[in-house]
């Protein structure tokens, strides 16, 4: 047997070992997407973290573990292939919402959670702009806080901040960056 065979086969027992038991509190996994490669973790409460292949993958694991729990290990998860399945659906214009629980506790702060709470309120194929979307989380005046809410949304696609747009039309900004913005809104405007 070759090292490689046998690292692979010992990577193996250990995860099934570790699945069964339940020594995993946050299930990661990379999926190629058209968007490119997307890295999504999630806990027994829900889709935990979404992000693109530009972020540091050993910080996103770092970060998991110091915030969320040590516990963490690419492993199989139903929740991560019902991911899989809704985000290629998704962008291939066969779905238009999620069905996924979603786990917040990577946002922090209570407001950001108002305003993660009302991105999904907006309509499939249609925009808010940040103002509006202070109001619906209940501050009206704080503009730059939901901009903020956005900026940091630990679950992006899944919890659709892509539909903000700044007040004069705008993209504004996005943590994949504004042609993946732009083609997110581009396949939602294609799908109406």
């Amino acid at each position: 047997m070759t090292f490689d065979a046998l690292l692979a086969r010992s990577t193996d027992t250990f995860t099934q070992r570790a699945l069964h038991h339940e020594l995993v509190d946050v299930a990661v996994a990379d999926l190629d997407t058209v968007l490119g490669r997307l890295f999504v973790a999630a806990t027994p409460a829900g889709i935990v973290q979404v992000a693109f292949a530009e972020v540091d993958r050993d910080e996103l694991l770092a970060d998991l573990a110091a915030k969320v729990s040590p516990r963490v290990l690419e492993a199989p998860s139903d929740l991560l292939d019902d991911a899989r399945r809704q985000l290629d659906e998704y962008l291939h214009g066969a779905r238009r919402a999620f069905d996924l629980p979603v786990d917040l506790q990577l946002a922090r702060g209570e407001f950001r959670h108002a305003v993660l709470a009302q991105l999904p309120n907006i309509a499939y194929g249609s925009t808010w702009n940040y103002a509006e979307l202070a109001a619906a989380a209940g501050r009206p005046n704080a503009v730059r806080a939901a901009g903020s809410g956005c900026a940091t949304n630990p679950v992006p696609i899944v919890v659709p901040c892509h539909r903000v747009l700044r007040t004069g039309g705008a993209l504004g900004g996005y943590a994949g960056g504004l042609d993946r913005k732009a083609w997110l809104l581009e396949l939602e405007q294609r799908a109406e």
